[in-house]
Protein backbone atom coordinates (compact mmCIF):
# COMPACT_ATOMS: atom_id res chain seq x y z
CA UNK A 1 0.00 0.00 0.00
CA UNK A 2 1.28 3.59 -0.57
CA UNK A 3 2.08 5.75 2.22
CA UNK A 4 -1.04 7.71 3.28
CA UNK A 5 -0.23 11.20 3.07
CA UNK A 6 -0.30 13.54 5.70
CA UNK A 7 -1.16 10.71 8.40
CA UNK A 8 0.03 8.55 10.40
CA UNK A 9 -3.30 7.26 11.99
CA UNK A 10 -4.89 4.37 10.87
CA UNK A 11 -6.24 3.92 7.81
CA UNK A 12 -10.05 2.77 8.67
CA UNK A 13 -12.36 0.86 5.45
CA UNK A 14 -15.66 -0.35 6.08
CA UNK A 15 -16.79 -2.88 3.92
CA UNK A 16 -20.96 -3.43 3.59
CA UNK A 17 -21.58 -6.61 1.79
CA UNK A 18 -24.23 -9.77 1.96
CA UNK A 19 -21.43 -12.53 2.48
CA UNK A 20 -17.94 -12.18 4.74
CA UNK A 21 -15.70 -12.75 2.29
CA UNK A 22 -14.83 -9.23 1.01
CA UNK A 23 -13.96 -8.14 4.50
CA UNK A 24 -11.91 -10.99 5.50
CA UNK A 25 -10.01 -10.28 1.83
CA UNK A 26 -9.41 -6.54 2.70
CA UNK A 27 -7.98 -7.62 6.01
CA UNK A 28 -5.84 -10.17 5.04
CA UNK A 29 -4.10 -8.30 1.88
CA UNK A 30 -3.77 -5.05 4.25
CA UNK A 31 -2.60 -7.19 7.47
CA UNK A 32 1.06 -5.61 7.25
CA UNK A 33 -0.55 -2.02 6.67
CA UNK A 34 -1.85 0.22 9.43
CA UNK A 35 -5.64 -0.87 7.86
CA UNK A 36 -8.57 -1.38 10.11
CA UNK A 37 -11.43 -3.07 8.41
CA UNK A 38 -15.11 -3.13 9.14
CA UNK A 39 -17.55 -4.90 7.97
CA UNK A 40 -21.45 -4.31 8.09
CA UNK A 41 -23.97 -6.78 6.39
CA UNK A 42 -26.85 -4.28 5.73
CA UNK A 43 -27.11 -0.66 4.57
CA UNK A 44 -29.52 0.46 7.22
CA UNK A 45 -26.70 0.32 9.65
CA UNK A 46 -24.10 2.02 7.99
CA UNK A 47 -25.02 6.29 8.44
CA UNK A 48 -25.55 4.93 11.98
CA UNK A 49 -21.74 4.12 12.12
CA UNK A 50 -20.89 7.33 10.21
CA UNK A 51 -22.52 9.35 13.36
CA UNK A 52 -19.89 7.61 15.88
CA UNK A 53 -16.94 7.10 13.85
CA UNK A 54 -15.41 8.06 10.84
CA UNK A 55 -13.83 6.11 7.55
CA UNK A 56 -11.55 6.63 4.81
CA UNK A 57 -13.41 4.26 2.64
CA UNK A 58 -16.23 2.80 2.00
CA UNK A 59 -16.56 -0.07 -0.04
CA UNK A 60 -19.91 -1.32 -0.85
CA UNK A 61 -21.57 -4.39 -3.11
CA UNK A 62 -24.11 -4.06 -5.10
CA UNK A 63 -26.28 -7.11 -3.28
CA UNK A 64 -25.74 -5.33 0.10
CA UNK A 65 -27.94 -2.65 -1.87
CA UNK A 66 -30.81 -5.24 -1.50
CA UNK A 67 -30.25 -5.55 2.32
CA UNK A 68 -32.25 -2.91 3.40
CA UNK A 69 -35.17 -0.95 4.05
CA UNK A 70 -33.43 2.72 2.62
CA UNK A 71 -32.59 3.09 -0.76
CA UNK A 72 -28.78 2.47 -1.58
CA UNK A 73 -28.53 5.30 -3.66
CA UNK A 74 -29.80 7.38 -0.99
CA UNK A 75 -27.95 6.11 1.22
CA UNK A 76 -24.16 7.17 -1.07
CA UNK A 77 -25.78 10.80 -0.90
CA UNK A 78 -26.11 11.15 2.25
CA UNK A 79 -22.36 9.65 2.76
CA UNK A 80 -20.97 11.87 -0.31
CA UNK A 81 -22.76 15.04 1.19
CA UNK A 82 -22.00 14.37 5.07
CA UNK A 83 -18.31 12.66 4.78
CA UNK A 84 -16.59 14.23 1.98
CA UNK A 85 -13.16 12.81 2.94
CA UNK A 86 -14.68 9.25 2.29
CA UNK A 87 -13.77 7.43 -0.64
CA UNK A 88 -16.71 4.97 -1.99
CA UNK A 89 -15.99 1.91 -4.42
CA UNK A 90 -19.36 0.63 -5.56
CA UNK A 91 -18.48 -2.79 -6.36
CA UNK A 92 -21.09 -4.32 -9.42
CA UNK A 93 -22.13 -8.09 -9.65
CA UNK A 94 -22.71 -8.78 -13.56
CA UNK A 95 -26.05 -7.03 -14.50
CA UNK A 96 -26.34 -4.57 -12.00
CA UNK A 97 -24.29 -1.62 -14.02
CA UNK A 98 -27.19 0.46 -14.59
CA UNK A 99 -27.08 0.96 -10.71
CA UNK A 100 -23.24 1.73 -10.40
CA UNK A 101 -23.67 4.22 -13.10
CA UNK A 102 -26.20 5.63 -10.80
CA UNK A 103 -24.03 5.36 -7.86
CA UNK A 104 -21.58 7.12 -9.60
CA UNK A 105 -23.84 9.94 -9.87
CA UNK A 106 -24.54 9.96 -6.42
CA UNK A 107 -21.18 10.79 -5.36
CA UNK A 108 -18.74 7.21 -5.81
CA UNK A 109 -15.65 7.54 -6.56
CA UNK A 110 -15.14 4.73 -8.44
CA UNK A 111 -16.41 1.44 -9.97
CA UNK A 112 -15.29 -1.99 -10.85
CA UNK A 113 -17.14 -5.55 -11.68
CA UNK A 114 -17.12 -8.47 -9.35
CA UNK A 115 -15.61 -10.75 -9.29
CA UNK A 116 -11.91 -8.86 -8.51
CA UNK A 117 -9.01 -10.51 -7.89
CA UNK A 118 -6.36 -9.88 -4.75
CA UNK A 119 -4.08 -7.28 -6.67
CA UNK A 120 -7.00 -5.70 -8.73
CA UNK A 121 -8.67 -5.44 -5.62
CA UNK A 122 -5.43 -4.00 -3.69
CA UNK A 123 -4.74 -1.53 -6.51
CA UNK A 124 -8.82 -0.17 -5.91
CA UNK A 125 -7.83 0.68 -2.07
CA UNK A 126 -4.97 2.21 -3.02
CA UNK A 127 -6.07 4.52 -5.19
CA UNK A 128 -8.82 5.50 -2.98
CA UNK A 129 -6.68 6.19 -0.28
CA UNK A 130 -3.83 7.78 -2.11
CA UNK A 131 -6.69 9.81 -3.99
CA UNK A 132 -8.48 10.98 -0.68
CA UNK A 133 -8.55 14.74 -0.09
CA UNK A 134 -6.80 16.25 3.14
CA UNK A 135 -9.51 18.35 4.05
CA UNK A 136 -13.05 17.33 4.82
CA UNK A 137 -15.15 17.20 8.04
CA UNK A 138 -17.06 14.23 9.28
CA UNK A 139 -20.47 16.01 9.43
CA UNK A 140 -22.14 13.32 10.86
CA UNK A 141 -19.71 13.78 14.27
CA UNK A 142 -19.32 17.52 13.86
CA UNK A 143 -23.14 17.31 14.20
CA UNK A 144 -23.26 15.08 17.01
CA UNK A 145 -20.84 17.13 19.36
CA UNK A 146 -22.94 20.30 18.37
CA UNK A 147 -25.89 18.30 19.95
CA UNK A 148 -24.20 18.19 23.07
CA UNK A 149 -25.17 21.66 23.90
CA UNK A 150 -28.00 23.13 22.23
CA UNK A 151 -28.03 27.35 22.48
CA UNK A 152 -27.77 26.52 26.69
CA UNK A 153 -29.40 23.36 26.80
CA UNK A 154 -26.89 20.60 27.34
CA UNK A 155 -27.49 16.96 27.01
CA UNK A 156 -27.12 14.12 24.54
CA UNK A 157 -29.96 11.91 25.37
CA UNK A 158 -32.72 10.53 22.71
CA UNK A 159 -35.13 12.82 25.00
CA UNK A 160 -32.77 16.02 24.56
CA UNK A 161 -32.44 15.16 20.64
CA UNK A 162 -35.88 15.17 20.03
CA UNK A 163 -36.47 18.63 22.12
CA UNK A 164 -33.51 19.85 20.32
CA UNK A 165 -35.82 19.09 16.70
CA UNK A 166 -38.76 20.28 17.80
CA UNK A 167 -37.08 23.90 18.89
CA UNK A 168 -35.75 23.79 15.05
CA UNK A 169 -39.09 23.31 13.72
CA UNK A 170 -40.93 25.51 15.91
CA UNK A 171 -38.25 28.46 15.51
CA UNK A 172 -39.19 29.09 11.69
CA UNK A 173 -43.26 29.50 12.86
CA UNK A 174 -44.51 32.26 14.44
CA UNK A 175 -47.30 29.94 16.11
CA UNK A 176 -47.97 29.58 20.41
CA UNK A 177 -45.44 27.46 21.92
CA UNK A 178 -46.69 25.55 25.24
CA UNK A 179 -43.83 24.18 26.82
CA UNK A 180 -44.99 21.19 29.58
CA UNK A 181 -42.18 19.96 32.20
CA UNK A 182 -41.67 19.69 36.08
CA UNK A 183 -39.92 22.00 37.49
CA UNK A 184 -36.30 23.07 36.81
CA UNK A 185 -36.07 20.73 33.58
CA UNK A 186 -35.09 23.78 31.47
CA UNK A 187 -38.09 25.28 29.86
CA UNK A 188 -36.92 28.93 30.34
CA UNK A 189 -34.01 27.96 28.43
CA UNK A 190 -35.98 25.93 25.82
CA UNK A 191 -38.04 29.02 25.16
CA UNK A 192 -34.59 31.31 24.81
CA UNK A 193 -33.32 28.85 22.21
CA UNK A 194 -36.64 29.18 20.12
CA UNK A 195 -36.07 33.08 20.29
CA UNK A 196 -32.45 32.81 19.63
CA UNK A 197 -32.84 30.52 16.40
CA UNK A 198 -35.74 32.85 14.93
CA UNK A 199 -35.98 35.37 12.41
CA UNK A 200 -36.65 37.59 15.99
CA UNK A 201 -33.51 37.11 17.38
CA UNK A 202 -32.77 40.78 16.93
CA UNK A 203 -36.10 41.83 18.51
CA UNK A 204 -36.51 42.09 22.15
CA UNK A 205 -37.06 38.65 25.02
CA UNK A 206 -39.51 39.62 27.64
CA UNK A 207 -39.35 36.65 30.30
CA UNK A 208 -42.63 37.43 32.50
CA UNK A 209 -43.16 34.98 36.00
CA UNK A 210 -46.59 35.21 36.29
CA UNK A 211 -46.26 32.80 39.18
CA UNK A 212 -44.50 35.49 41.36
CA UNK A 213 -46.39 38.55 40.35
CA UNK A 214 -49.65 39.19 42.72
CA UNK A 215 -53.02 38.39 41.07
CA UNK A 216 -53.85 41.86 40.33
CA UNK A 217 -50.89 43.13 38.97
CA UNK A 218 -50.67 40.40 35.74
CA UNK A 219 -52.80 42.44 33.73
CA UNK A 220 -50.62 45.55 33.88
CA UNK A 221 -47.99 43.58 33.92
CA UNK A 222 -48.69 42.02 30.70
CA UNK A 223 -51.13 44.57 28.89
CA UNK A 224 -49.77 47.69 30.71
CA UNK A 225 -52.26 50.26 32.23
CA UNK A 226 -53.56 53.64 31.56
CA UNK A 227 -52.87 56.89 34.36
CA UNK A 228 -55.30 56.52 37.21
CA UNK A 229 -56.55 52.82 36.07
CA UNK A 230 -55.93 51.87 39.45
CA UNK A 231 -55.20 52.87 43.17
CA UNK A 232 -51.31 53.46 42.19
CA UNK A 233 -51.11 54.06 38.44
CA UNK A 234 -49.74 57.38 38.80
CA UNK A 235 -48.60 57.28 35.05
CA UNK A 236 -49.60 55.29 32.05
CA UNK A 237 -46.87 52.06 31.98
CA UNK A 238 -47.02 49.72 28.82
CA UNK A 239 -47.02 46.22 29.35
CA UNK A 240 -44.76 43.21 28.19
CA UNK A 241 -46.95 42.68 24.84
CA UNK A 242 -46.29 46.16 23.73
CA UNK A 243 -42.63 46.33 24.40
CA UNK A 244 -42.47 42.50 22.82
CA UNK A 245 -43.07 44.31 19.50
CA UNK A 246 -41.29 42.46 16.47
CA UNK A 247 -39.79 39.79 19.61
CA UNK A 248 -40.83 37.09 22.41
CA UNK A 249 -42.79 37.38 25.04
CA UNK A 250 -41.96 34.33 27.63
CA UNK A 251 -44.85 33.55 29.73
CA UNK A 252 -43.81 31.22 33.06
CA UNK A 253 -46.45 29.59 35.03
CA UNK A 254 -49.37 30.18 32.72
CA UNK A 255 -51.30 28.15 34.89
CA UNK A 256 -52.20 30.59 37.56
CA UNK A 257 -53.50 33.47 35.55
CA UNK A 258 -57.06 34.37 36.61
CA UNK A 259 -59.76 34.36 34.54
CA UNK A 260 -59.94 37.70 33.61
CA UNK A 261 -56.03 37.90 31.95
CA UNK A 262 -57.54 34.67 30.71
CA UNK A 263 -60.06 36.44 28.46
CA UNK A 264 -57.31 38.78 27.60
CA UNK A 265 -54.21 36.68 26.75
CA UNK A 266 -57.12 34.40 24.07
CA UNK A 267 -58.19 38.05 22.38
CA UNK A 268 -54.55 38.79 21.76
CA UNK A 269 -53.64 35.32 20.73
CA UNK A 270 -57.08 35.32 17.89
CA UNK A 271 -56.82 39.59 16.85
CA UNK A 272 -53.42 40.41 17.64
CA UNK A 273 -54.63 43.39 19.72
CA UNK A 274 -55.31 44.50 23.34
CA UNK A 275 -56.59 47.06 25.51
CA UNK A 276 -54.38 48.66 28.40
CA UNK A 277 -55.94 48.30 31.66
CA UNK A 278 -58.50 51.66 32.02
CA UNK A 279 -58.05 52.58 28.72
CA UNK A 280 -59.97 52.43 24.92
CA UNK A 281 -57.46 52.53 22.53
CA UNK A 282 -57.27 49.31 20.51
CA UNK A 283 -53.26 48.48 20.39
CA UNK A 284 -51.56 45.76 18.09
CA UNK A 285 -48.82 43.50 18.80
CA UNK A 286 -46.90 41.10 16.63
CA UNK A 287 -45.00 39.50 19.41
CA UNK A 288 -44.40 35.93 19.53
CA UNK A 289 -45.83 34.22 22.62
CA UNK A 290 -44.48 31.20 24.45
CA UNK A 291 -46.01 29.48 27.42
CA UNK A 292 -44.86 27.39 30.08
CA UNK A 293 -46.69 25.24 32.53
CA UNK A 294 -45.70 22.59 35.29
CA UNK A 295 -48.89 21.79 35.86
CA UNK A 296 -51.47 19.74 33.27
CA UNK A 297 -53.54 22.35 31.58
CA UNK A 298 -55.54 19.61 30.27
CA UNK A 299 -56.65 18.38 34.26
CA UNK A 300 -56.90 22.35 35.26
CA UNK A 301 -60.14 22.47 32.36
CA UNK A 302 -61.58 20.00 33.20
CA UNK A 303 -61.63 21.33 36.78
CA UNK A 304 -63.05 24.54 35.77
CA UNK A 305 -59.39 26.46 36.59
CA UNK A 306 -58.39 27.07 33.33
CA UNK A 307 -60.26 28.30 29.81
CA UNK A 308 -60.76 25.28 27.37
CA UNK A 309 -60.65 27.97 24.26
CA UNK A 310 -57.36 29.22 25.73
CA UNK A 311 -55.94 26.20 26.27
CA UNK A 312 -56.38 24.85 22.35
CA UNK A 313 -55.07 28.35 21.33
CA UNK A 314 -51.88 27.82 23.53
CA UNK A 315 -51.50 24.27 22.58
CA UNK A 316 -50.93 24.29 19.10
CA UNK A 317 -46.85 23.87 19.18
CA UNK A 318 -46.36 21.40 22.41
CA UNK A 319 -42.67 20.40 23.39
CA UNK A 320 -41.99 18.40 26.53
CA UNK A 321 -39.27 18.35 28.95
CA UNK A 322 -38.30 15.49 30.14
CA UNK A 323 -37.31 14.83 33.91
CA UNK A 324 -33.31 14.51 34.89
CA UNK A 325 -34.56 10.57 36.46
CA UNK A 326 -35.46 9.83 32.47
CA UNK A 327 -32.45 11.21 31.05
CA UNK A 328 -29.46 9.89 33.46
CA UNK A 329 -26.88 9.73 30.84
CA UNK A 330 -26.79 13.52 30.75
CA UNK A 331 -25.80 13.96 34.31
CA UNK A 332 -22.20 13.76 33.96
CA UNK A 333 -22.37 15.86 30.46
CA UNK A 334 -24.12 18.97 32.69
CA UNK A 335 -21.67 18.10 35.88
CA UNK A 336 -19.17 18.91 32.81
CA UNK A 337 -20.85 22.17 32.18
CA UNK A 338 -21.97 23.41 35.19
CA UNK A 339 -18.01 22.65 36.97
CA UNK A 340 -16.41 24.89 34.25
CA UNK A 341 -19.10 27.53 35.01
CA UNK A 342 -18.64 27.58 39.11
CA UNK A 343 -14.51 27.54 38.73
CA UNK A 344 -15.05 30.80 36.92
CA UNK A 345 -17.40 32.45 38.91
CA UNK A 346 -16.20 31.00 42.59
CA UNK A 347 -12.65 31.01 41.47
CA UNK A 348 -11.87 27.55 42.26
CA UNK A 349 -9.72 24.83 39.87
CA UNK A 350 -11.83 21.50 40.54
CA UNK A 351 -10.79 18.72 37.65
CA UNK A 352 -12.96 15.98 38.27
CA UNK A 353 -15.16 14.25 40.06
CA UNK A 354 -14.39 11.24 42.08
CA UNK A 355 -15.95 7.92 40.39
CA UNK A 356 -18.12 7.38 44.04
CA UNK A 357 -19.66 10.67 43.91
CA UNK A 358 -20.25 9.98 40.43
CA UNK A 359 -22.34 6.73 41.13
CA UNK A 360 -24.09 9.22 44.11
CA UNK A 361 -25.17 11.97 41.72
CA UNK A 362 -26.36 9.43 38.78
CA UNK A 363 -28.68 7.32 41.18
CA UNK A 364 -30.47 10.03 42.51
CA UNK A 365 -34.10 10.60 41.38
CA UNK A 366 -33.54 14.53 41.23
CA UNK A 367 -36.99 15.75 41.93
CA UNK A 368 -35.67 19.65 41.48
CA UNK A 369 -34.45 18.02 38.23
CA UNK A 370 -31.80 19.58 36.33
CA UNK A 371 -32.28 23.11 38.41
CA UNK A 372 -31.23 20.85 41.78
CA UNK A 373 -28.25 19.28 40.09
CA UNK A 374 -27.26 22.85 39.30
CA UNK A 375 -27.38 24.24 42.61
CA UNK A 376 -25.66 20.89 44.51
CA UNK A 377 -22.54 21.21 42.10
CA UNK A 378 -22.22 24.70 42.60
CA UNK A 379 -22.70 23.94 46.38
CA UNK A 380 -19.79 20.95 46.48
CA UNK A 381 -16.97 23.67 44.08
CA UNK A 382 -17.80 25.99 47.19
CA UNK A 383 -16.80 23.60 49.80
CA UNK A 384 -14.63 21.79 47.36
CA UNK A 385 -11.02 23.10 48.53
CA UNK A 386 -8.96 19.90 46.86
CA UNK A 387 -9.17 19.53 42.82
CA UNK A 388 -11.79 16.65 43.13
CA UNK A 389 -15.41 16.60 44.25
CA UNK A 390 -16.09 13.81 46.75
CA UNK A 391 -19.15 12.57 48.35
CA UNK A 392 -18.12 14.51 51.33
CA UNK A 393 -19.03 17.55 49.46
CA UNK A 394 -22.65 16.81 48.67
CA UNK A 395 -25.26 17.89 50.73
CA UNK A 396 -26.54 15.31 53.78
CA UNK A 397 -29.07 13.91 51.60
CA UNK A 398 -26.39 12.23 49.15
CA UNK A 399 -23.81 10.95 51.96
CA UNK A 400 -24.28 7.39 51.99
CA UNK A 401 -24.45 4.97 55.26
CA UNK A 402 -21.55 3.04 53.65
CA UNK A 403 -18.96 3.21 50.82
CA UNK A 404 -20.80 3.33 47.07
CA UNK A 405 -18.50 3.09 44.10
CA UNK A 406 -19.04 2.70 40.59
CA UNK A 407 -20.07 -0.39 39.34
CA UNK A 408 -17.47 -2.12 36.66
CA UNK A 409 -18.77 -5.28 35.37
CA UNK A 410 -16.48 -8.04 34.10
CA UNK A 411 -17.10 -11.47 32.91
CA UNK A 412 -15.69 -14.71 34.49
CA UNK A 413 -12.11 -15.18 33.18
CA UNK A 414 -11.62 -11.69 32.26
CA UNK A 415 -7.21 -11.44 32.55
CA UNK A 416 -6.24 -9.54 35.16
CA UNK A 417 -4.14 -7.55 33.07
CA UNK A 418 -7.43 -6.49 31.19
CA UNK A 419 -8.97 -5.65 34.57
CA UNK A 420 -6.35 -3.09 35.53
CA UNK A 421 -6.48 -1.44 31.97
CA UNK A 422 -10.04 -0.59 31.92
CA UNK A 423 -9.90 0.23 35.61
CA UNK A 424 -6.83 3.21 35.03
CA UNK A 425 -9.37 4.43 31.52
CA UNK A 426 -12.31 4.72 34.03
CA UNK A 427 -9.94 6.64 36.91
CA UNK A 428 -8.60 8.45 33.83
CA UNK A 429 -11.95 9.06 32.36
CA UNK A 430 -13.34 10.82 35.90
CA UNK A 431 -10.29 12.60 36.40
CA UNK A 432 -10.33 14.14 33.60
CA UNK A 433 -7.23 12.74 32.10
CA UNK A 434 -5.44 14.52 34.84
CA UNK A 435 -2.45 12.27 35.17
CA UNK A 436 -1.15 13.74 38.95
CA UNK A 437 -5.26 13.48 39.84
CA UNK A 438 -5.37 9.82 38.72
CA UNK A 439 -2.36 8.51 40.05
CA UNK A 440 -3.49 10.21 43.37
CA UNK A 441 -6.57 8.08 43.33
CA UNK A 442 -5.28 4.92 42.41
CA UNK A 443 -2.89 5.47 45.53
CA UNK A 444 0.31 5.43 43.17
CA UNK A 445 3.23 7.29 42.47
CA UNK A 446 2.93 9.33 39.24
CA UNK A 447 6.20 7.12 37.51
CA UNK A 448 4.39 4.03 38.44
CA UNK A 449 0.82 5.18 36.77
CA UNK A 450 3.33 6.26 33.52
CA UNK A 451 4.78 2.49 33.45
CA UNK A 452 1.39 1.09 33.59
CA UNK A 453 -0.02 3.45 30.62
CA UNK A 454 2.84 2.22 28.52
CA UNK A 455 2.35 -1.34 29.50
CA UNK A 456 -1.40 -0.87 28.14
CA UNK A 457 -0.79 1.51 25.10
CA UNK A 458 -2.79 4.08 26.94
CA UNK A 459 -2.36 7.49 25.42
Amino acid sequence: MKKSRGSTNNIRIMAVEKKANLAERLTRLFAKDKVEVYREYSIDRVVERFESESYDVLVITSAAFRTGTIDGIELLEIIAANSPATQILFLAESGDIKTAMAALKAGTYQYAKLPLGDEELQLLIDAAIEKRPLYGTNLFLEAKKREVKFEQLVGRSKPMQEVYRQIRQAAVTDMPILLMGETGTGKDLAAQAIHEQSKRKSGPYLVVNLGALPSELVGSELFGHEKGAFTGAIERREGKFEEGQDGTVFLDEIATIDSKVQISLLRLIEQKTFHRLGGKRTIQSNARLIAASNQNLLDLVEQGRFRKDLYYRLDVFRIVMSPLRERREDIVLLIDEFLKRFNRSLKRNVVGVAPECISLLESYDWPGNVRELKNVVKRAVLVCEGPVLLPEHLPPRFRPGKPVYSKVNFEIGTPLEDVEREMIVRVLAAAQNNRKLTADLLGISRRALYNKLQKHHIK
